[in-house]
């Protein structure tokens, strides 16, 4: 579990970093992004209450942005990692959770996909 924890803060401090360091142009790919992989996990059901077709679904179309070199790669892994964090069994999960929110909340996102 703990390789899983850190391999997780990794993940989301670049995630994290990328979302900083963008302009607002980039901030609303990446929402935009997000907000799609919202909308298309919601359609996958949970394996068992594992999240695992979710996160994989979510971490294939963020490799297919990266290919690209395109920010909304970004958006892609901020949802995987939400929802591998949502699944609370990480030793970690409430600080996960935190600094997962409070990037989101830089993100010009329509009030209709917060969570």
């Amino acid at each position: 579990m703990k390789s899983e924890s850190e391999d997780m803060s990794r993940t989301l401090a670049w995630a994290c970093g990328m979302v900083l360091q963008s302009g607002p142009d980039d901030r609303r790919r990446i929402a935009l992004a997000y907000q799609e992989a919202q909308t298309l996990i919601a359609g996958i059901p949970k394996d068992n209450g594992d999240a695992r077709p979710r996160i994989v679904a979510c971490f294939k179309r963020s490799d297919t942005y990266r290919a690209d070199d395109d920010i909304a790669c970004v958006g892609w892994i901020l949802t995987a990692v939400q929802e591998r964090v949502n699944e609370r069994d990480l030793p970690d999960w409430r600080q996960f959770r935190k600094v997962i929110n409070r990037t989101v909340k830089l993100l010009p996102l329509s009030s209709s996909t917060v969570h």
